[in-house]
Parts: structure tokens; sequence; C-alpha cells
């Protein structure tokens, strides 16, 4: 098995640690993912801002550069959703179709390839409030949205709930988006921040130590959030709590 880690841009800058916890979580399961260093972005900063046809650059080094992979791992659903659902600026070869269907959200890889059914090492004992990001949750498929009224499943809770010592607590609106949605957080500032608000303070009236998520990008804006109105929240990446991360 050939695997690739692919780090966001955004995580490279602000939060570096998660990709280092991807990395040695992988590494425990037996896989040494390769790290190409000339990755770059996949390209998600440009579609979201609606300049597809200049985003087509980016993406076409990303295919080159993970073309020789047979997984794509990234710990981030919006960027695994831009590759496999809007990654069409480029020429569709067979090369970057194939990169395309082999990117997978490291939850993604954990539940649905390799099918982990332990985290031995893993111990968390706190509330924890699951944040469902909407790229991960309605793009890719990690669990079951409200507004479908299907069965209800989880992916990240599967996985979290073999972590010893863990309290997934329950929100009052638990698939409500944050508010950060990319570029919508830069040209809807007073909407955005409301909306962060109310999703923060929902975390801590479920009695919530910490808010855990798929997905840096989501969880940035809500700790700005939570600073601000002083509200007690901490904030992990679920590769974290998977690899073993204390308090």
């Amino acid at each position: 098995m050939r695997v690739s880690l692919f780090v966001p841009c955004y995580i490279d800058v602000f939060e570096p640690q998660v990709g280092i916890a991807t990395l040695e979580l992988l590494r425990r399961f037996g896989i040494d993912p390769t790290y190409p260093l000339d990755q770059t972005c996949c390209g998600q900063p440009m579609v979201n801002a609606g300049c597809h046809a200049e985003a087509a650059a980016t993406e076409a080094h990303f295919a080159r550069t993970f073309a020789d992979f047979d997984y794509i791992v990234v710990p981030s659903g919006s960027c695994a959703h831009q590759v496999r659902y809007h990654m069409t600026a480029v020429e569709q070869t067979e090369e970057v179709r194939a990169v395309r269907a082999r990117t997978y959200e490291l939850v993604e890889f954990l539940h649905d390839i390799l099918s982990v059914a332990a985290f031995p090492w893993a111990e968390f004992p706190h509330k924890v409030s699951y944040h469902n990001n909407c790229s991960a949750l309605r793009g890719i498929g990690h669990g079951s949205a409200s507004e479908l009224r299907e069965a209800p499943f989880s992916k990240p809770l599967d996985l979290l709930r073999k972590v010893k010592g863990i309290e997934i607590v329950e929100k009052a609106r638990p698939d409500e988006c944050c508010g950060f949605g990319g570029t919508f957080s830069v040209f809807e500032p007073a909407v955005s921040v409301k909306m962060g608000q109310d999703k923060v303070r929902d975390h801590v009236q479920s009695g919530a130590e910490y808010v855990v998520s798929a997905d840096s990008s989501c969880m940035l804006h809500q700790k700005g959030c939570a600073t601000r109105l002083g509200l007690p929240l901490k904030f992990r990446h679920i590769a974290e709590v998977l690899n073993g991360a204390s308090a």
C-alpha cells in the first residue's frame, strides 16, 4: 500500500501539530506515508472565491505530485471534498481522475479503508463536543445530516468512542454550520461571527470541556469566537485525540 500524506497549507501554517499527529497516527498502524516535499495547495481557496479557471495550474501540480500513490490521506474534510468533487479546472485525464478518487480524509481512511477497531494508546478523560464540518458531513459523508431525516450514523464518533475515558456530549444543534465557510467569513463577517458565537455557546451549554473536529479551519474560527466571549473551551483536532494527546 503506497500512502502519501497531504498536509493542507492552512494546517502547515497555523496548526502544524495536526500534520505531525496524523503522521504519527498512521505510523502506529504500520503505515509510513511519503510526504512529497514539493506539495503545495489543493486549489480550494481559489475555487471557494469563484476563481475556478485560475486554480487549474495548482490542481495540475497536485495531480502530478500525488500520481504514484494508492492513497492520498489528508487531515481536512474540506480539502478532501475539494479534490474529489471540485478539482475540475484541470484537464480530466486518467491520471487526474485517479488521484481525485484516491484522495481520502483521515477519518474516512481510518474508518473505511483500515477499519480500525481500537486505539489502545489513546486516553482522553474529558467531556467532548464534536463539531461536524459541513464539507466533511455533507460533502464526503462523514455522517448523517439532520435535514435529510436519514438513519443516524457518524464515522468520527465511531472512532472517538474507541478512546478510553472520553465522554461525548450532545449539542442542541449538532450539525449546524459554525459560520466559517471559507471566504464566507471574509465577505459576510457579521453573519459569520454571529453563527460562530451561537456554535460555541451551544458547545458550552452541552457541558463540553473540549471541542473536537476533523477540520482545523472551523476550529480556528470557533476558537476566536470563544476567546472573544471569554468561554472556557479547548480545541483539538481528531488526529491529536486518536494519536493519544493529553489535555
